[in-house]
């Protein structure tokens, strides 16, 4: 029971933690694109705004190493932008193979304590025979406590751990047309690189 308590410990802090970190005004916020054009119609933009869009959001980083491919063409631009895009997802799916883990490994270590368990109670039937029916029945139903609860442990972490994943999808292609549209904006207007680039 002791390796399944802490498996379910750990389970509800990865599940809660990614539940937080993976928020949508956190990773891909509705509004920075249309800023980022906003700022890219006023005018270039600086070596600090660029610095503080990288470190806005998962997004702003992506969209970041799309501008500063800008003066190299539009290839470049989307082979960064693909590049940082890896990068970023991968640090979102952070601890979600643990998690996928402990839902796999959790109903293992419950049968696992139900058969140890029941193989003490043969061995006391061994010893001591069939008749004390009542100490047999308790013997068994606290053998299968461990299964019980290994499966109430990985039933909510298989369930935390596909959703996750499925919402780090949804933010990848939110994050990928955005982008995009970032990427068609630039090019189409031809757009010039940093303001001090373009200086010296």
């Amino acid at each position: 029971m002791i390796p399944i308590i802490a498996c379910s410990i750990v389970a509800a802090g990865i599940a809660i933690e990614r539940a937080w970190t993976l928020r949508r005004q956190t990773v891909a916020p509705r509004q920075l694109l249309a800023d980022v054009l906003v700022q890219i119609e006023l005018g270039p933009l600086t070596s600090e705004a660029l610095s503080k869009l990288q470190l806005s959001s998962p997004l702003g980083q992506v969209l970041a190493a799309g501008i500063q491919q800008n003066p190299f063409g539009r290839d470049p631009m989307l082979r960064s932008i693909e590049a940082t895009g890896i990068q970023v997802v991968h640090d979102l799916e952070r601890y979600l193979s643990t998690l996928g883990s402990v839902a796999a490994i959790a109903p293992l270590l419950g049968l696992l304590g139900t058969v140890i368990g029941m193989i003490k109670v043969f061995s006391a039937i061994q010893l001591a025979g069939i008749g004390n029916a009542p100490a047999l029945a308790g013997g068994i139903s606290e053998a299968l406590i461990t299964t019980a609860a290994g499966l109430s442990v990985a039933i909510p972490a298989l369930f935390c751990h596909r959703f996750l994943v499925r919402k780090i999808d949804e933010l990848a292609i939110d994050m990928q047309q955005d982008a995009q549209s970032l990427v068609d904006h630039i090019t189409a207007k031809q757009v010039p690189f940093l303001a001090e680039r373009s200086e010296g």
